[in-house]
């Protein structure tokens, strides 16, 4: 991506007339964008579910000023343009809507309890996989 103040690498989905040529099984939209100061750019209003991630500078969108460090969740259908006056470097994620509930727990994220139930016993057995480049440290399961 490389546009009027705005570059950055599309790494899944349609962007900008652009298209990734990673393989997604279903409408997925992930871009890491840099801003240079005093530019903008448009979030396509077309993914049902639209985020981004400040990773350094400020943000602003309709007036409102985002330091780094913040993810913004934004409303599907609205009508959305990310400016800096300083620069900006931030992740834009999208895509349809997993259309079911999701339970989190800990570390763990799942469609079903069940499978959230099943994850904490293989963790506190042992039978849990585990983490590439986390074989060092073990963190035991929470209490609660």
């Amino acid at each position: 991506i490389d546009a009027e103040g705005v570059n950055g690498r599309l790494i899944i989905g349609d962007f900008q007339g652009l298209r990734s040529p990673v393989r997604a099984d279903s409408e997925t939209l992930y871009a890491d964008l840099r801003l240079a100061s005093g530019a903008s750019v448009k979030i396509p209003a077309d993914a049902e579910e639209r985020a981004i991630y400040t990773l350094e500078g400020e943000v602003s969108i309709s007036g409102d000023v985002f330091p780094a460090e913040r993810l913004l969740v934004f409303r599907p259908g609205d009508e959305i343009v990310v400016s800096s006056q300083t620069g900006a470097h931030f992740m834009l994620f999208g895509g349809a809507s997993l259309g079911s509930k999701r339970y989190i727990w800990w570390n763990f994220v799942s469609s079903s309890k069940e499978r959230i139930e099943q994850a904490k016993e293989e963790w506190k057995t042992g039978r849990f996989d585990i983490v590439p480049g986390d074989e060092e440290e073990f963190i035991p399961l929470p209490e609660s």
